[in-house]
């Protein structure tokens, strides 16, 4: 009885190792292969890195780029210079415009009329003006005049003095009479009135002649003063009429027809077609850059293009010292700060048939080497 029962314990022995040994056999075939994949993937992910840090590095050694740049251009804003309602408004937004086109016409009523007055009042100068120079013809003629009677009462005076004389020792002598010597002593006398009269006449006359040229002269001053502000008033007028000073497009409209603007007041803006780059590169990115130096533009409005460009100017002052209240670092909790420096970046292509305006982003890229 103890025999068969040994042999079935055999025969179970027997078998509970082939049982274990086809249960864990898979496990040990596929252990090396996921063993395999933790080292590989890695490696692929080290050696990828490991590449795109050496084209990083060798990119930055030839190229200097940044994303703190964006379009800028000339914004021409237009104002008025004279007051007054918008009679008529002859343009609309975003509408382009060119040089010299008639855009806006300020009401010129009150402008005609002032033009008037003062041509009015210029007129009145000129025929004050013309009086003035009869009135110093006629001066200068009774000058001339006064001169004559002082040499003719000179003469008179001068003979009434010779008879006086003579006459006076006549009488002293008994040889002429006494209504005689009375004769000449009152001739003396009226030639003496006569010479002091025309002696004070000429005064007069010289008076009346510097008078009227004085009154010529504040004329001319006047006609002067008047023909300066009827050429200002004929300048207000023409002011009425705004004209665009360069081609481009209408933006910033903050006026309409009918509204009453005032001087300065800005009315709408005309944006050139000229557009051009300032990237902010940080101080140590200038070291090898340079103008003329070519730029590779990207532009977020069309990200599948590349412009062409190349390096304008490089601005002689960081843009922290450039802005309105520059930075005081002279103080005891200095921090240092990277500064950038704007850098003018203009297209070498052209890029009329592409929207870039103002204030788009920008990454320009810079070939240093």
């Amino acid at each position: 009885m103890s025999t068969p029962n040994n042999n079935e314990n055999n025969n179970n022995k027997d078998i509970k190792p082939q049982q274990t040994t086809g249960q864990t056999a898979p496990q040990e075939d596929t252990r090396p292969s996921y063993k395999k994949k933790r080292v590989i993937v890695p490696a692929i992910t080290a050696v990828i890195f490991l590449i795109a840090g050496i084209y990083f590095t060798i990119h930055s050694f030839f190229y200097q780029g940044t994303d703190d740049a964006f379009v800028e251009g000339h914004i021409v804003s237009i104002a008025p210079r004279v007051s007054g309602p918008v009679k008529q408004l002859l343009i609309d937004d975003n509408q382009p415009v060119k040089k010299d086109q008639l855009l806006l016409v300020i009401d010129p009523n009150d402008y005609e009329t002032a033009l008037k007055q003062k041509e009015a009042q210029l007129a009145e100068a000129k025929a004050s003006l013309n009086i003035a120079e009869q009135q110093i013809t006629h001066s200068e003629a009774q000058l001339k005049q006064s001169t004559q009677d002082i040499t003719s009462a000179e003469s008179k005076l001068d003979f009434a003095q010779k008879d006086f004389d003579r006459y006076s020792n006549m009488f002293k002598a008994g040889i002429a009479s006494k209504q005689e010597f009375d004769h000449s002593k009152t001739a003396l006398t009226v030639a003496k009135s006569e010479h002091k009269s025309a002696l004070e006449q000429e005064k007069a006359s010289q008076a009346m002649l510097q008078s009227s040229q004085a009154k010529h002269e504040a004329t001319l001053a006047d006609i002067q003063r008047l023909e300066a502000e009827v050429e200002q008033a004929r300048l207000n007028l023409s002011y009425t009429k705004i004209y665009a000073p360069q081609d481009g497009l209408i933006t910033h409209r903050t006026v309409e027809q009918g509204n009453y603007v005032q001087v300065a007041q800005s009315m709408f803006a005309i944006v050139p077609e000229k557009t051009w780059i300032v990237a902010n590169f940080k101080e140590t990115q200038l070291t090898h850059m340079k103008p003329e130096q070519p730029v590779k533009i990207k532009i977020d409005t069309y990200p599948g293009k590349k412009f062409n460009g190349k390096v304008d100017s490089i601005q002689r002052s960081t843009g922290a010292k450039a802005s309105l209240f520059p930075p005081e670092n002279a103080v005891g909790s200095y921090v240092k700060i990277v500064q950038r420096v704007p850098v003018k970046i203009v297209f070498t292509e052209d890029v009329s048939n592409y929207n870039i305006v103002p204030g788009m982003s920008v990454v320009p890229e810079v070939k240093v080497r």
